[in-house]
């Protein structure tokens, strides 16, 4: 352990607590790991136990507070993420490495996730409807779960606890929290913000940790509800752990997203979009375009210019100005994309540039892989079709449109995909027609609103979706009242015709 770097804790009953076993791991920059962030709590099963029994006792206090009260939390919450924008931006950078401008826009999605959920407090709606007997009223309602563990990761440290948390605290549940291991800094410094906006203490329980941590929380009997972002692998165990004991469950897991260039395309365009769909966060996002899909007739023009301005990019550490591509986040998938690399040789494709890690002694400490881009990929081919979420862009090339499509969704995922077209008709079709949560025309495939829903279909999730007012009902149950005043028994579902 790095004896200069802060020890930290969880949040666990209203206090910061050391955790039970006394074990920690290291937090370290992904950019130069010889810059240690913190030690954090290697926390095991006595500590989700702990976080879970004080979620329960805070449950019974918030489930009480008037919805629009909770949402004013949560507004006091923006209010104070936009006063430390900056801060955890830098924070976010050094903990996963991605640019200030992308770590910027990270607090600003929580920030406009704040607003958003704060006024939801006051739009929880039910239904009132007729009831088919007399002096009767019939109506639905929504009210909170339970204990919900939300379990986030690394590569938005701060939108996705958001996305979650907003939601399921306005609803009325209360949260154990586990960041990913890569950014606990984060999800410290989130939690003291929802404190210092008001939060009853017990509503908010942070437990730091690994697998062992997510697992205890999955499996907690008096968890009612889970949120997992992450692998389709590990998203299926939680799947499976889930049903066992008939959770709820939320899973956003993984993508293989493919940007269509379309020979009628506004190629300038199409190239700002293939950039920073394929190298932003490193290529680490589930909606990252993974897959680039040319028309015959633009192909060659067009990988010509993709190589050109790729060459371009500058590795670096995302606090330094002039960074356009920062570090993988830690050694585990510095060695995937490697395999990949060696995979989609041995396939066949053609390594058109990159492929490697970096020289230089600027980037010998950090996680670097240069940007690379493979032509003549062929479809249904592992390179084609697996995830493998870094810096590695595979080009396919087709004849037409609908060739586009079926290659599109010929894999097992179906987060987003994106089509670069001036036609009009192609765009309409390809809204209806790909296989996808998410469809852009003329813009690439990342990027998400705060108040629309966000998810994928196939092996990308099982169907709920983060964000907008759909997220609002999974973390919510519906509960019917009927009231009887007509002073007398009156039998519904009777034939009383």
């Amino acid at each position: 352990m790095s004896p200069d770097a802060p020890t930290l804790k969880n949040f666990i009953a209203g206090q910061w607590v050391a955790p039970v076993d006394g074990k920690h791991f290291e937090n370290a920059n992904p950019a130069d790991t010889r810059d240690v962030i913190g030690h954090f709590p290697l926390s095991g099963q006595a500590d989700v136990d702990a976080a879970v029994a004080s979620a329960k006792r805070g449950f019974e206090i918030w489930r009480r507070t008037p919805a629009p009260a909770r949402g004013d939390v949560l507004r006091r919450a923006g209010d104070i993420l936009v006063a430390r924008k900056d801060e955890l931006a830098d924070v976010m950078t050094r903990e996963m490495g991605k640019p200030l401008a992308e770590t910027r826009g990270d607090v600003q999605e929580g920030i406009d996730t704040a607003y958003y959920a704060a006024t939801e407090g006051r739009r929880l709606f039910g239904h009132t409807v007729p009831s088919e007997l007399r002096n009767k009223w019939a109506m639905s309602f929504r009210r909170p779960i339970g204990v919900a563990g939300i379990i986030t990761p690394f590569n938005f440290p701060l939108a996705i606890p958001t996305w979650k948390l907003f939601p399921a605290l306005v609803c009325g549940n209360a949260c154990v929290f586990k960041p990913a291991e890569d950014v606990p800094m984060t999800g410290h410094m989130f939690v003291e913000i929802l404190l210092e906006a008001g939060l009853p203490p017990e509503v908010i329980n942070l437990v730091h940790g690994k697998g062992e941590a997510g697992a205890a929380i999955v499996a907690h009997p008096d968890v009612a509800l889970v949120s997992f972002t992450g692998s389709t692998d590990t998203g299926s165990k939680v799947g499976e752990a889930c049903g066992r004991s008939h959770k709820r469950l939320s899973l956003e897991m993984g993508g293989k997203n493919a940007m269509i260039v379309l020979d009628d395309a506004d190629l300038d365009l199409a190239l700002e979009g293939a950039l920073w769909g394929a190298f932003g966060t490193t290529g680490q996002r589930c909606t990252a375009t993974s897959r680039l899909i040319v028309q015959e007739g633009v192909h060659d023009t067009f990988v010509s210019m993709l190589e050109a301005r790729a060459r371009t990019l500058v590795l670096g550490d995302g606090r330094a100005k002039g960074t356009d591509v920062g570090p993988l986040i830690n050694p585990r998938a510095l060695d995937k994309v490697e395999r990949y690399i060696t995979i989609g040789t041995g396939e066949g494709a053609t390594l058109r540039m990159g492929g490697k890690r970096p020289g230089g002694k600027s980037l010998e400490h950090g996680h670097f892989f240069q940007p690379t881009i493979f032509t003549g990929v062929k479809a249904l081919s592992r390179l084609e079709q697996e995830e493998i979420f870094g810096p590695v862009l595979s080009v396919v090339k087709v004849k037409d449109a609908d060739e586009a499509f079926r290659v599109n969704n010929d894999v097992r995922y179906g987060l987003s995909s994106s089509v670069y077209t001036r036609d009009v008709n192609i765009s309409f079709r390809a809204l209806s027609e790909l296989d996808n949560g998410i469809t852009y025309i003329n813009a690439p495939t990342i990027g998400a609103e705060a108040h629309l829903p966000f998810g994928g279909v196939k092996q990308t999730g099982n169907g709920h979706r983060e964000g907008g007012w759909e997220v609002y009902e999974f973390y919510s149950e519906t509960k019917v009242g009927y009231i009887d005043f007509s002073g007398k028994l009156q039998r519904a579902q009777i034939d009383n015709y």
